[in-house]
């Protein structure tokens, strides 16, 4: 079934009212863009069902996008620690909605304020604002994911709090207007994905473990 993320509604409401308003009072150039800018809510903001298979071994992509960055970093925010870091790149035009890459246990949830230069930028995933999620799962121990706001995008959505449990491919938040998320995983993790290739949340598998 055909759906929208839930962060969406008031933005696809308030632009259908705006193009309703403009036509009865026959403000039709206002009509016309406000009906475009309607379309693109509509586009923007859905939310099609994604078939994760089981694979306890495997970690899917968290976000649509384009591979930007792979390697090892250390993440200094929450595990103070060496990890294998995946970044991708939201586009407008890609599905926004984040996704689980492995089932577990959410340890953390913690907001960083900051600025909101390009996403493509190496300085992005610590200058700008973001969310930083520490999910616990049982086989892999902790995995870190990021919702990193960009120049376009200004608000990232983390729709669990610690104490919930994820499900692998599961949806846990949404990013509005483009921007990127950072993956932090175990340095012994396989990596099978390759810079500019492009995945797709909860179906493409960014890296095993065994």
């Amino acid at each position: 079934m055909f759906q929208f993320a839930r962060e969406g509604y008031p933005f696809i409401i308030s632009f259908l009212i705006l193009t309703i308003a403009a036509a009865v009072f026959n403000l039709h150039w206002v009509s016309a863009a406000a009906l475009v800018l309607t379309l693109f809510m509509f586009y923007f903001f859905r939310d099609p069902e994604r078939n994760t298979p089981d694979n306890s071994h495997g970690f899917y992509a968290p976000a649509d996008g384009k591979i930007i960055y792979i390697g090892k970093t250390r993440e200094d925010e929450i595990l103070n620690a060496d990890r294998q870091k995946i970044s991708i790149f939201m586009s407008p035009l890609n599905v926004h909605v984040n996704r689980a890459p492995c089932s577990g246990l959410v340890k953390k949830v913690k907001h960083f304020p900051g600025k909101f230069y390009s996403a493509f930028t190496d300085d992005a995933s610590i200058l700008n604002e973001h969310i930083t999620m520490l999910l616990d799962s049982e086989i892999h121990g902790k995995i870190v994911v990021k919702q990193i706001a960009g120049a376009v995008a200004r608000r990232c959505v983390c729709r669990v709090k610690p104490g919930e449990t994820l499900s692998q491919g599961e949806r846990y938040g949404i990013i509005k207007f483009s921007s990127r998320v950072d993956i932090f995983l175990p340095l012994d993790s396989d990596v099978r994905v390759q810079l500019n290739d492009t995945v797709t949340a909860g179906e493409t598998v960014l890296a095993v473990r065994q």
